[in-house]
C-alpha cells in the first residue's frame, strides 16, 4: 500500500527542542496497525514536552485520516514536561554532585513520558528534576538496572536532601 506523503510526514519527528541540542521536542510514532474484517486501525503515540505541540500534532494526524472518511478517536493523553535549566534544585544538585564526585554531571533529557509531566500538571510551580540509576531496556522483559549505579544514586539523593534549597 502506498502511503501519501502528508501521512508519512505526520509519523515522524515534528520538532526539535530549542532549549536542549539534539533533543526531540515533539514526535509521533505509528505503534500498531491492524488490518482485517474490512477494517484498518492505526494506533499512534504522540509525545511532546510541550502539550500544545502534542495536541496540534495529534490533530494534524487526525485530520489526514478524516480526509479519507475515517472515524478518528484521540485518547490516552500523557502530559509533557519541559525541564527547567534554571531550576534551583538542578543548581543545587550540580553543586552536590561536583562536591561528592569531583566533576560536574552531564545533564541530559530524554524524549519519553516521565512522572514529572503528571506531577507538573497538578503542581505547575513545583521545582522538580528526574534522575536515577542507570537502567537499560526500560519497560521491557529485558529491563536491567546497573547495580553499581544504585548506591551512587542513593548517596547522591541523600547528599542532595541535606542541601535542598528552601524558598
Amino acid at each position: 500500500m502506498d502511503l501519501p506523503d502528508q501521512f508519512l510526514r505526520a509519523l515522524t519527528v515534528q520538532r526539535m527542542s530549542n532549549s536542549m541540542e539534539g533533543l526531540v521536542e515533539t514526535s509521533n510514532n505509528l505503534a500498531i496497525v491492524r488490518v482485517g474484517n474490512g477494517k484498518f486501525e492505526a494506533l499512534c503515540l504522540t509525545r511532546s514536552s510541550v502539550d500544545t505541540a502534542k495536541i496540534a500534532t495529534a490533530q494534524k494526524i487526525a485530520g489526514v485520516f478524516e480526509l479519507t472518511g475515517a472515524d478518528v478517536k484521540l485518547s490516552g493523553e500523557y502530559p509533557g514536561w519541559k525541564p527547567n535549566m534554571n531550576s534551583p534544585i538542578l543548581k543545587t544538585m550540580l553543586k552536590v554532585y561536583n562536591n561528592m564526585y569531583g566533576k560536574v554531571p552531564e545533564i541530559k533529557a530524554i524524549h519519553a513520558g516521565l512522572e514529572c509531566g503528571i506531577l507538573g500538571g497538578v503542581y505547575p510551580n513545583l521545582d522538580m528534576i528526574s534522575f536515577g540509576p542507570t537502567i537499560r531496556s526500560p519497560h521491557s522483559p529485558d529491563e536491567k538496572v546497573n547495580i553499581a549505579t544504585v548506591k551512587k544514586f542513593w548517596d547522591f539523593l541523600l547528599g542532595t536532601l541535606r542541601e535542598i534549597p528552601v524558598r
